[in-house]
């Protein structure tokens, strides 16, 4: 059997590096990577340090709006889907990379799974929820973390397919964990304490794209860094929102590693 996955998304990378392992073992796995994040601090160094296989496709298709950026990875993921003729395509979470190579395989009818199905914020105008919902209603075997995820999908019709797994990040954290600890100088680096410091990031539109509320998210991690050092890894969008707010004072920020 072959499995074409799609990612795109530092969330999938980490989920991929935990699957992965186990997939390769009795299929023929073909890793497509979409580019949607497309940096060293938010794409490579995760390839380079979870030990994920290298993507065997990279789309390079980077950033932009929703719609063309979902428009142009679809486009692209159909083209390797006709070429490679999968058996099934695997696709993660909820992000514009999910939603594409879930309607590229449906419209060629292969088969999709999807793993964290069943996840709802019931919130529409995150992006996410959309993308997560469209993935789960073309779906065909539905990966839940947790049973409230599997009755999310009950209530919404969908009942075949359905299988609660656990959570992959979980695994993915348990063999980072062991990792880390072996060979990561981090806290050393930064001179910080384990149990002594806050780790904090704001990366969701809905939080980086309102000036008033991005404030006050600030406003309260300043608050917690009179007590304790706060380190910020800052997501390329916050970043370009924080300039105009000059409101990152008493945080340590850091680059996306």
């Amino acid at each position: 059997m072959t499995i074409v996955t799609i990612v795109g998304a530092r969330p999938q990378f980490i989920k991929a590096a935990a699957v992965s392992r186990g997939l390769r073992k009795r299929f023929r796995e073909i890793l497509v990577h979409t580019g949607q994040h497309y940096d060293g601090n938010m794409s490579q160094v995760f390839f380079d340090e979870l030990g994920i296989p290298r993507p065997d496709v990279n789309l390079g298709i980077g950033s932009g709006a929703h719609g063309a950026q979902t428009g142009a990875m679809l486009t692209a993921i159909e083209e390797v889907l006709l070429r490679e003729k999968p058996d099934r395509v695997l696709v993660y979470g909820d992000t514009n990379s999910t939603l594409a190579g879930a309607l590229a395989a449906a419209k060629l009818h292969i088969p999709v799974a999807h793993v964290e199905a069943g996840l709802r914020s019931f919130n529409r105008r995150m992006p996410e929820e959309i993308n997560r919902i469209l993935t789960d209603h073309v779906a065909d075997l539905l990966f839940c973390p947790s049973q409230t995820a599997v009755d999310h999908l009950a209530a919404e019709g969908i009942r075949h397919g359905v299988h609660r797994v656990g959570d992959v990040m979980y695994e993915a954290l348990m063999h980072a964990v062991s990792v880390a600890r072996g060979k990561s100088d981090v806290l050393n680096r930064l001179g910080v304490a384990p149990g002594q410091y806050a780790l904090a990031t704001i990366h969701r539109a809905e939080n980086t794209d309102d000036p008033a509320r991005l404030a006050r998210l600030m406003e309260a991690l300043q608050a917690v860094a009179r007590d304790r050092p706060v380190l910020f890894p800052v997501h390329p969008r916050t970043r370009s929102r924080l300039p105009a707010l000059a409101a990152a004072g008493g945080l340590r920020l850091l680059e996306p590693a």
